[in-house]
């Protein structure tokens, strides 16, 4: 049914189950994935009384999250590569995750979207949003939301 998987991740622990569980759903249909991380652009500095003063330039924040970026994307793809399952990954640097993953989906032409849930609730998930919800929300391609 599904054949090319976009998997967003960012590292963390749930980023880190969820990229096995897509896997392990992946190898099950014969799909390929593609790992998709959504880098921070540089944070604009804001001057003004009590401003901390951020001795990181835009270069070296861009080459730390490209760094960052292709250690996840590195894992992913090993644990894809152990399960047989064939995977790329892909990055780009955009401030508003939900729309990067959306963005990529649509780019490499996938037909699903598989990613993970805090599963926070009531106020928690009103006041704290979620890109899965937003994603969610706001894209045209399936989601399947991994808890």
């Amino acid at each position: 049914m599904f054949k090319h998987i976009l998997v967003p991740t960012d590292g963390s622990p749930l980023s880190e189950s969820t990229v096995a569980r897509a896997v392990s759903f992946a190898k099950d249909a014969g799909a390929r994935i593609t790992f998709f991380y959504a880098q921070p652009d540089f944070p604009m500095p804001i001057y003004g009384e009590g401003a901390l003063i951020d001795p990181t330039t835009p270069e070296q924040f861009g080459k730390a999250a490209a760094d960052e970026a292709k250690r996840i994307l590195d894992a992913a793809r090993v644990a894809a590569d152990e399960a047989g399952v064939a995977s790329d990954g892909d990055t780009v640097v955009n401030e508003v995750p939900y729309e990067a993953v959306i963005d990529a989906a649509q780019r490499h032409g996938c037909d699903l979207i598989f990613m993970a849930s805090h599963g926070r609730r009531g106020i928690a998930g009103l006041l704290l949003g979620s890109e899965t919800q937003k994603v969610l929300t706001h894209s045209k391609i399936p989601v399947l939301v991994y808890r």
